[in-house]
């Protein structure tokens, strides 16, 4: 390991990147053997991540990830939020539709940011913090997408389309933001009218994408 990082601080975020893509658990034993460092380290580290409620046991002794990672998650949605807007703001002007940069939290789609057009007659009034199921509406089932893409195999298709599914008469078109390491998201957009996906989706998915790059650093 180069002589700039901390091999502490790298192994603590391990600790936690194993303990968060592991359902029911590990024991202590397990995660050493996992992250292939003594089982004395791996104690000193889980304690010291107990301390700032970043790790924590269950009745049997296994470790999960902290309800503290919640906090510092919390932290990170005004920043997607900022970023988002720019891009939601023209999308949702070129389209006259409402926009909106949906996250997964736990088992759920959460609106994280929306945007309305300025200048139609009407339009789908969609709250921030609006949740429902993943499977459920075009968001969700975008963020799905994403995840088939990361399988391998055939590329999905860059987009989904849904009718009714959250909203009575409602037609949305979402498509995944991309390439960004630990986060599930999509762009997408929702309206009561007519849905031309020949001219909606490229743009949905040109937004998506920008949303992905402005999230890498990378220049626009």
């Amino acid at each position: 390991m180069s002589s700039e990082t901390s091999q502490t601080l790298d192994r603590g975020l391990r600790v936690l990147e194993v303990l968060a893509g592991t359902s029911g658990g590990l024991t202590v034993t397990e995660l050493a053997q996992r992250l292939e460092v003594n089982r004395t380290v791996v104690y000193r580290l889980v304690s010291t991540l107990e301390q700032h409620g970043l790790v924590r046991r269950d009745a049997k002794g296994r470790l999960h990830v902290g309800l503290g990672i919640l906090h510092l998650a919390a932290a990170v949605q005004p920043v997607l939020r900022d970023l988002a807007q720019p891009v939601l703001r023209t999308l949702a002007e070129s389209v006259g539709c409402t926009a909106h940069l949906t996250v997964v939290e736990g088992s759920e789609a959460l609106a994280l940011a929306v945007v309305e057009p300025s200048w139609t007659d009407f339009h789908v009034s969609y709250r921030v913090g609006t949740r429902h199921p993943l499977a459920q509406g075009a968001a969700g089932k975008a963020v799905l997408l994403g995840r088939a893409g990361r399988d391998g195999g055939a590329r999905p298709p860059a987009y989904v389309t849904t009718t009714g599914e959250l909203q009575t008469g409602a037609r949305g078109l979402a498509a995944p933001v991309r390439g960004v390491e630990g986060l599930e998201a999509s762009v997408g957009i929702v309206t009561l009218g007519i849905l031309d996906e020949r001219v909606v989706a490229p743009q949905v998915v040109a937004a998506a994408d920008e949303v992905a790059a402005l999230l890498a650093g990378e220049p626009g």
